[in-house]
């Protein structure tokens, strides 16, 4: 079986080993693939392993040998499912293999908000408290997140654990899930929480949910968190509410397009942490997402359906 990668820096930059991977057939890896060598690359092989190298018809059109997508993410749309299914060609994704990484860095963001660790760990650096007439001293309000009312938009793996941290901090969490949930729950985060968390997928009927609107409905001084997509959240609306002070903190580990434009807007807002998409990324949910990937391509030689997401 000939096995080409064609992104696997994303997920492997060289700490994690290949060997696995290896054993399943003729391994062929490449960091980056440009859109217009993904064919040239991918020319004879059974499998191919892509992060965001896009998939289409046309690509599946010019390699016959083709059997096999694996993407080395949960999310799939680079992949023209349905293009593959015509085809009978296998479509495996990595499920839930970030839940905890991505569950901490919401935290980590929430506590930032909360007690500016990095600020005051740089104004004691810069000598503020040894010039400080007090015994201590604080440069940015302070927050105790206890009794905070968190509302989570999305209630999945992820989703179902910020709301388990958030109860062991003490919070009120309510989370909204639209399978499960009335709209009205999702209103009542909207409207009531002290901080949300966006932790759902993008979708067609939710795209721009945070927007003006739905910001004028919000409680002055809200904290807006999103390590889901970019594509949730009417920049420009986060912009003007954080410069008019109704949103207090905004938090993103993704934006609309990645990586980041130098002109986007949230480059220049008040009171905005931005974070390169690494929610995903500790070694240890990467270490998980390379065994899945192994695993999917041994179910798939073996016969099995496993993580697949083809019809």
């Amino acid at each position: 079986m000939k096995i080409c990668v064609l992104d696997g820096y994303a997920a492997n930059p060289g700490d994690i080993s290949w060997d696995e991977m290896a054993k399943m057939g003729e391994l062929t890896v490449y960091d980056r693939t440009k859109p217009e060598e993904i064919i040239p690359r991918c020319t004879g092989a059974d499998a191919v392993l892509t992060n965001k190298c896009v998939i289409g018809a046309d690509v599946m059109d010019a390699l016959p040998s083709l059997k096999y997508i694996g993407v080395l993410a949960t999310g799939y749309n680079v992949i023209d499912v349905t293009a593959a299914g015509r085809r009978k060609i296998a479509v495996t994704n990595i499920p839930a293999y970030s839940t905890e990484s991505v569950a901490q860095l919401v935290f980590a963001f929430i506590l930032e908000c909360a007690s500016h660790v990095g600020a005051h760990a740089r104004a004691v650096r810069a000598g503020q408290w040894e010039r400080s007439a007090d015994f201590c001293f604080w440069n940015e309000p302070l927050t105790e997140i206890s009794g905070k009312k968190l509302g989570i938009i999305g209630m999945g793996a992820i989703g179902s654990r910020v709301a388990e941290i958030g109860r062991a901090f003490g919070m009120q969490v309510t989370g909204y899930s639209p399978s499960k949930c009335d709209k009205s729950v999702l209103e009542g985060i909207i409207c009531d929480s002290d901080i949300i968390s966006l932790n759902c997928p993008l979708k067609p009927d939710n795209a721009g949910m945070i927007n003006a609107d739905a910001i004028n409905r919000m409680k002055p001084g809200v904290w807006l968190i999103n390590t889901a997509r970019g594509g949730l959240i009417d920049e420009q609306a986060v912009c003007d509410a954080l410069a008019s002070g109704k949103i207090a903190y905004f938090c993103a580990d993704v934006v609309s397009r990645e990586p980041i434009l130098g002109t986007n807007p949230l480059l220049k807002a008040p009171n905005v942490l931005l974070t390169p998409h690494i929610a995903w990324a500790p070694y240890e949910a990467r270490v998980r997402l390379m065994n899945t990937a192994v695993n999917n391509i041994r179910a798939f030689i073996n016969g099995e359906r496993l993580n697949r997401v083809d019809a």
